[in-house]
């Protein structure tokens, strides 16, 4: 019989706790196994393994990270939304750095929860990105401009990439403000 609190889902949210302060790929089923005092064996009854937990972790991330995309464009438009999305993602990948790497990589086709996930944020973007009249393969072009954009900013943020003494954040601003008018004229580029 599994430990009485000892649930799939238990064990996920301690892994994704674990990735944010180690870093996913430094996640192993002996941390996890020893955070929620139980044997090893005894996570098998809830996964089927690390690459099982990795996966779980990975479609928990890309859920939560549309959930606060979505969350930031609502009610808004434009150059509104691209702000609202860009300060949304940075954030999300500020507080959660291990579970922001399990983001990144297109997902499993077989995995369908990641998939869902997945293509929950994409359309929040695409839908950001109809309001410069986007779509089609000119949105997917600019998403994938976009999210390029603020992972190459938000991965050199987190290796402390910026020694400069300038303020950051007006970096940050700088370059979405970029983006917006790059979104404005994407027709013509």
């Amino acid at each position: 019989m599994p430990r009485a609190g000892v649930t799939t889902a238990r064990v996920v949210e301690e892994a994704e706790l674990l990735a944010d302060e180690v870093g996913l790929a430094d996640v192993t089923l002996a941390q996890i196994a020893g955070r929620l005092d139980v044997k090893v064996p005894s996570l098998y009854k809830h996964v089927a393994g690390l690459d099982a937990l990795h996966a779980l972790v990975e479609a928990r991330a890309k859920a939560d990270l549309a959930d606060a995309l979505g969350r930031a464009a609502v009610g808004v438009a434009g150059d509104d939304a691209v702000d609202a999305l860009a300060d949304a993602y940075r954030d999300w990948a500020r507080r959660h750095p291990g579970r922001y790497s399990a983001t990144l990589k297109a997902p499993d086709p077989d995995d369908e929860p990641a998939q869902v996930a997945s293509a929950r944020a994409v359309q929040v973007v695409f839908d950001a990105l109809a309001g410069y009249g986007l779509t089609g393969e000119a949105a997917i072009d600019a998403t994938r401009a976009f999210r390029a954009a603020l992972h190459g900013f938000v991965a050199l943020e987190a290796a402390g990439g910026f020694g400069l003494p300038q303020n950051v954040d007006r970096s940050f601003h700088k370059l979405v403000d970029a983006l917006k008018r790059s979104l404005r004229d994407w027709d013509k580029l």
